[in-house]
């Protein structure tokens, strides 16, 4: 018979005491903690009667983070997020890790161009154009007339419109996290205040490039102030 456990789960994990819902370590089924909560395995209990996993509990937080909402961790904390996850086998954040490695060289790309135009114009600041965006491409009402999920394919020269560079410093995306825009901007705010870098950005527009018949590009563009000092 299965164990009955409780809908809410007291947990600690190497010492550090946390509380999740059965179903959020249930999120995936292939995974180190839906086995070990199927009510399959008996799982030891401390002196609180907390169920004990023998594990650095420093980044569980963030492995629970992403089980209840899909929210990724800082820059800073993706190597170690990232071997916790392996532990637990948590196959869908692992991928989202992996993906999330590019945005490593974009922020070395902003601090160097800020440094060089701080530099040039003999300024205790610059500004930079960033776009963000998370779709790869505009959807048209032709490609997506009832459901995101049904999409047409492109002509070879159609394809060609939508594959350009839009007119900024750094571009990030696309990417297929839960995280949206926003969440992405706030990332990199927050990395690169972490580096001691003071950062204001605002949006300023669109990008303007046609892309077929009557559709233009529209991603985003933001403007980004660091100040150095």
């Amino acid at each position: 018979m299965l164990l009955q456990l409780p809908e809410v789960v007291p947990l600690s994990v190497g010492g550090m005491c946390f509380t999740t819902r059965l179903s959020t370590l249930r999120r995936y089924e292939d995974t180190m903690l839906a086995a070990m909560f199927s009510g399959r395995h008996h799982i030891p209990t401390d002196a609180e009667g907390r169920y004990f996993i023998d594990r650095d509990g420093t980044y569980f937080g963030d492995i629970l983070n992403f089980l209840r909402c899909g929210e990724l961790p800082s820059q800073k904390r993706i190597k170690m997020v990232y071997k916790e996850a392996q532990y637990y086998s948590i196959g869908p954040l692992l991928d989202l890790l992996d993906k999330m490695q590019p945005l490593t060289d974009h922020l070395e790309r902003i601090i160097e161009i800020g440094k060089l135009r701080a530099i040039q114009r003999k300024a205790r600041f610059a500004k930079l154009k960033v776009c963000v965006f998370k779709e790869e491409m505009p959807i048209t009402p032709y490609e997506c007339p009832q459901f995101n999920t049904l999409r047409f394919e492109r002509s070879e020269s159609e394809s060609k419109h939508f594959e350009h560079q839009c007119d900024v410093d750094v571009s990030f995306g696309p990417w297929e996290a839960v995280a949206d825009v926003y969440d992405l901007l706030h990332c990199i705010v927050s990395d690169l205040s972490d580096r001691g870098i003071a950062v204001e950005h605002q949006c300023i527009g669109v990008c303007d490039k046609h892309l077929v018949n009557h559709y233009y590009c529209k991603r985003p563009i933001y403007e980004f102030k660091i100040t150095w000092w």
